[in-house]
Order: C-alpha cells, then structure tokens, then sequence
C-alpha cells in the first residue's frame, strides 16, 4: 500500500527510514522488508520525537486503528496522552529505560485510545531513533499483542 502524501517529503522519507535502521542497529532484527512498509505493516509502529513534551511523528494504520484516531489527530497528539494519567510514571520509567539501554523487548503497559477505551499492550518492543553519528531523534515502539481491558 502506498505511504499517505505527509510521508512523502523528504524529510518525512528520512524519518521513516530512522525508524527501520535504528531497529535493525540496535536488535539486530528487520522490523520491515523497507521503510515504505512501515505503514502497511501487521504490527503497531509509532514513533515521537525529542521535544520537551515528545509529539508523535508517526504512526502506522495499525497504531491509527489500534488508537482508534486519523493520522492527522495522531501526528499532533503527545505521546504522553496514550497513557492514562495513572500510568505516566510507568510510561516515564520505561522511556528512561529505553534511553539508557538503547532499547528494550519486554515492555508491558496500559495505553487508553481515543475513544477512552484501554488495552494492555504485551511484549512492546521500543528503542531509541539513532542516527549514524549516534545522534538520538526520539524513541518508537512495535507491539502486536494486547489485551482489551
């Protein structure tokens, strides 16, 4: 399936291709065949950035679907707000895990989608977006597992 029109600028382009080659880096895994599959992949693929209050930058049809939101709503909204209030310290921890570890594969939380619904996610993969020169442009995370609450 072809990518949306707003990943098709350059620097869009460049942020995807992050999003592929930190995982292989740092896993030693492919997480796509090519970064123009991160959309279409089975899996939920998300990623924010470095801000203060990190924003999404990406999310996959899976995430929108799994979130229960459009791309556009998704690509504005504070990674933070995919976690209840309870859970933020929890989400927090584990961003800082991430950090200092470069990536984890066992992370289990609670996110709660648009509609106010929460599931459990089980098994997140999430790692640091690492540039050659070792530069950190924020964090992503995968999971195909979650239960419904």
């Amino acid at each position: 399936m072809t990518l949306p029109s707003r990943f098709a600028a350059p620097e869009m382009r460049a942020r995807l291709e992050l999003i592929a080659s930190s995982h292989r880096r740092l896993t030693g895994r492919d997480l796509v065949p090519s970064p123009e599959a991160l959309w279409s992949a089975p899996r939920v693929i998300l990623a924010h950035g470095t801000e203060t209050d990190p924003i999404f930058f990406f999310g996959n049809r899976a995430a929108l679907n799994r979130f229960g939101t459009s791309l556009e709503a998704f690509v504005a909204m504070p990674s933070r707000l995919s976690a209840e209030p309870m859970h933020r310290d929890e989400r927090s921890a584990l961003l800082e895990r991430v950090t200092r570890d470069g990536f984890i594969d066992d992370y289990s939380g609670i996110r709660i989608a648009a509609d106010g619904s929460r599931f459990r996610i089980e098994q997140a993969i999430v790692w640091n977006l690492i540039d050659a020169d070792g530069a950190i442009h924020g964090q992503a995370a995968s999971f195909d597992r979650w239960t419904d609450l």
